[in-house]
């Protein structure tokens, strides 16, 4: 013998070799490492479906702001200072109204003091939340609103005994399709249904009322005709300006008797209310999340007491403690990662079947992807390092003895 010493060359082992013993530790206790999997997957997937859900509501309201425009304003009359009721605007107010330079388009309602009833033989008394309103024709066009049956108001029908329903009216009524049999009794007298208008966002009052031509309401009708609302469309670019013009145009005497409003600021208001809803369930996420991690250590700390026999080999074999370690914390990572692209699977499918059943845009948003895999690693890298730690630091001589 020489006495020349043998030079032991280091253990070498990749990160790929590692994730793929990794995978086959985890296949071998496929029920324990599912529902370990399954608890990150829950976490997840209430993340990525209450982001997904949230911009896809959003994404709507903003489609109907756009689709309805924010630049139609509101002129109501309000109540005067020491009086008992509602105050009137003058007969004048709709042509004062445009008489302001960026106004586009001006309609006008009043309220009536009849309700629609389903017959004659229907309770007065039961109103089911319905008004009635005479309306111009150029109402549903200046509200951008849409004809579900039927026709609206006009030239032809306006001096008749007609009406047009909002959509909640004719729910209330039971009333689904028009024509010469079917009407609503008001005020003594049949009126035959000629429409039934599709939801109006900027104007749910109308949604919920019966509307008639001022010309019948004059002649059917014991009511004064004095203009109750006005709905003004203006160039967009000079909303503020005639905001604050408004009131005192239609109702020169009295401006602080004129309520003036934007109604698509209800629409921008809903739309960011979603993000108070958005942080209230993520939170609830977190602790699924939170729930995940603490099954995910678990099973890794189970997995180190059941394998000392394979960890005391491996030492023995030229494995150091770096190697079990980074060995545990890629099965944890791999383990959490498993979870955390069934939870982002779920939640887009969560997202796209509310956004089908609400008949909304759907909307996923990217980062809601990354944040859920980011969640996911993280998790496995935290529920990990214990586990993964205890294992490198059993001797060879320890876990031979304790297996």
């Amino acid at each position: 013998m020489s006495g020349r010493r043998t030079r032991v060359e280091p253990s070498r082992v990749s990160i790929a070799d590692q994730a793929r013993a990794g995978g086959r530790a985890l296949r071998a206790r496929k029920l324990r490492s599912l529902l370990s999997a399954f608890g990150i997957a829950i976490g997840v997937a209430t993340v990525v479906a209450v982001l997904g859900i949230s911009r896809s509501s959003q994404a709507d309201l903003l489609e109907q702001l756009d689709s309805l425009g924010t630049n139609l304003l509101e002129a109501k009359a309000g109540e005067g200072f020491g009086m008992g009721g509602d105050t009137a605007m003058p007969q004048s107010a709709a042509t004062q109204a445009r008489n302001i330079e960026p106004v586009e388009d001006v309609a006008q309602v009043t309220d009536l003091s009849t309700v629609p009833l389903r017959s004659s033989l229907a309770d007065p008394y039961r109103t089911n939340g319905l008004s009635a309103k005479a309306a111009t024709p150029d109402t549903l066009a200046t509200l951008a609103g849409e004809m579900a049956e039927g026709r609206f108001l006009d030239a032809a029908v306006d001096d008749f005994p007609v009406v047009v329903l909002g959509s909640v009216a004719a729910e209330r009524l039971g009333i689904t399709s028009v024509g010469s049999g079917v009407s609503v009794w008001m005020d003594g007298r049949a009126w035959q249904v000629v429409g039934i208008m599709e939801p109006l966002p900027l104007s749910p009052d109308l949604d919920r009322a019966a509307l008639v031509g001022y010309d019948a309401a004059e002649v059917y009708l014991d009511d004064e005709l004095d203009p109750s609302l006005l709905y003004v469309r203006t160039a967009p670019d000079a909303v503020d300006a005639v905001s604050g013009v408004l009131a005192a145009q239609v109702n020169p005497e009295a401006p602080e008797n004129v309520d003036v409003s934007r109604p698509s600021d209800v629409i921008a208001a809903k739309a960011a209310a979603e993000d108070a809803f958005t942080s209230l369930f993520l939170g609830l996420g977190a602790v699924a999340l939170l729930v995940g991690a603490v099954g995910t250590a678990n099973v890794m700390v189970m997995s180190v007491l059941e394998r000392r026999r394979e960890i005391g080999l491996r030492r023995a074999l030229g494995a150091t403690g770096r190697h079990i370690r980074t060995q545990f914390l890629v099965e944890a990572v791999l383990l959490s990662l498993a979870g955390g692209v069934l939870g982002v699977l779920a939640g887009a499918a969560v997202t796209f079947g509310y956004a089908r059943w609400k008949a909304i845009t759907f909307a996923m948003p990217p980062e809601s992807v990354g944040y859920g895999l980011a969640a996911a690693l993280l998790i496995g890298i935290l529920a990990g390092v214990y586990p993964a730690a205890r294992a490198a630091r059993l001797s060879p001589t320890e876990a031979l003895r304790a297996a």
